[in-house]
């Protein structure tokens, strides 16, 4: 590469606003260094990486490092055989790691590598952290492990839907036990599987955990949602999260629960593979009524009672293979059929939420789903209605005060979620 040459123009600040501006050309040489001058430049900068992951279940000292992009034989055989090191890989899976690397041919030299996790492998609900770092010194690698208190902070997220609600809350940062949590709150006001429409938008205020400033993915205490607004095809649906005495729930601003007597789905927010429709019957290649709603999930996924009952039936029948009917008050009954495993017993009084079965192939089944019915007098209704119609409960007249003042603070932080930043209060 040899010389370059610049032009700009440069206006009349003399010019009116009703007369073109006169303009000057200026041209100068410019020396450019060669492209062997600049590779040589570069050689002199040590280039660092930066990658983030989770541990997983298969993983060795050198498959962590290799997907972390690093290619240092003397960085595995560290993790191996120090004492703090081998801790990384101990435990459960889901570590957040964090690794510094210098590029090198071939891939990088580890430099610093930051793993955080649970401060107890049997209370994943502690306040605290482990973090260990293994960094390179003068002296080559040595780890260090602490133990450090989690933070509680409250964070604001906003998103619209473009192809999915979870790729609209991937967009947003969200984690997913709060875009779970989302779809689970609203779960009998929006069918999430047939009426999401492009462009809805939803406006959210929950409570994280964080290590260092990065949300725990460890914490089952970690990530309730505190205020929430989903707008469905034009229509606005809120909620809010109020704690009166030991016992708190979803309200809407009207202070109505958002709980209700049925739970919209079997499973916690799933993929949906056919609704209440007709349909091409896989087996029989016919076109019949499907007289319920099928649920695609991986198999041993956990199928939960959608209301209060006790177990009309757990075993086997025909096309539904392993099969549970649940009967609950008012004439009304449920069915979860194709079920891999079978965790009631006829005449098992069940809650709503409690766990009955695991999903699976058994019967008629294509591949492992959950066929769910939902049955009034005998007659099969749409599941999603039954959720939408059953009844709901008001605060008392005592709370009634307290819960508009929440109201009032959620309506505020909810107007603030559409602005650029994400967290706007933080908590020891």
């Amino acid at each position: 590469m040899g010389t370059g040459v610049a032009a700009f123009g440069v206006a009349s600040s003399t010019a009116l606003d009703n007369q073109p501006a006169s303009t000057r050309w200026i041209s100068e040489s410019i020396a450019l260094p060669t492209l062997g001058e600049q590779a040589t430049a570069l050689e002199a900068v040590d280039v660092e990486l930066h990658r983030n992951d989770l541990t997983r279940n298969s993983d060795t000292a050198d498959s962590l490092l290799q997907r972390l992009g690093v290619n240092d034989p003397e960085a595995a055989r560290f993790l191996r055989q120090d004492p703090i090191a081998q801790r990384i890989l101990m435990g459960r899976p889901g570590k957040q790691v964090q690794v510094r690397s210098v590029a090198a041919p071939g891939g990088g030299q580890l430099a610093e590598l930051v793993v955080r996790g649970p401060a107890s492998e049997s209370d994943d609900s502690a306040n605290q952290f482990t973090r260990i770092t293994v960094k390179r010194g003068a002296k080559g690698l040595v780890a260090q492990r602490e133990l450090l208190p989690l933070r509680r902070e409250v964070k604001l997220g906003a998103g619209t839907i473009e192809t999915s609600l979870f790729a609209a809350a991937d967009e947003a940062r969200l984690p997913d036990a709060v875009t779970m949590q989302m779809a689970e709150i609203f779960g009998a006001d929006i069918d999430f599987r047939r009426e999401l429409r492009k462009g809805d938008t939803f406006a959210l205020v929950y409570e994280t955990l964080t290590a260092d400033g990065e949300p725990v993915t460890w914490n089952s205490g970690s990530g309730r949602v505190l205020s929430a607004r989903f707008v469905n095809a034009g229509r606005s649906h809120e909620a809010i999260w109020f704690q009166d005495g030991d016992k708190g729930g979803y309200f809407g601003p009207d202070g109505q629960s958002k709980a209700r007597m049925f739970l919209s789905s079997p499973l916690a927010f799933s993929r949906v593979t056919s609704g209440f429709a007709m349909r091409f019957h896989p087996i029989h290649q016919i076109w019949k009524a499907h007289l319920g709603v099928d649920y695609g999930a991986p198999t041993g996924t956990p199928v939960r009672a959608v209301g209060e009952g006790s177990v009309d039936f757990a075993g086997v029948q025909n096309g539904y293979g392993n099969v549970v009917v649940l009967r609950h008050a008012g004439g009304r009954s449920t069915v979860y059929a194709h079920l891999s495993r079978i965790g009631v017993h006829r005449g098992e009084h069940v809650a709503q939420g409690a766990n009955i079965g695991a999903v699976g192939a058994t019967g008629w089944a294509t591949g492992p789903h959950l066929h769910f019915e939902f049955k009034v007098g005998g007659q099969h209704v749409d599941p999603i209605k039954i959720a939408r119609a059953s009844e709901a409960v008001l605060l008392s007249a005592a709370a009634k005060p307290r819960f508009d003042a929440v109201a009032a603070s959620a309506k505020t932080q909810l107007a603030s979620a559409t602005r650029p930043a994400v967290a706007f209060a933080r908590m020891e």
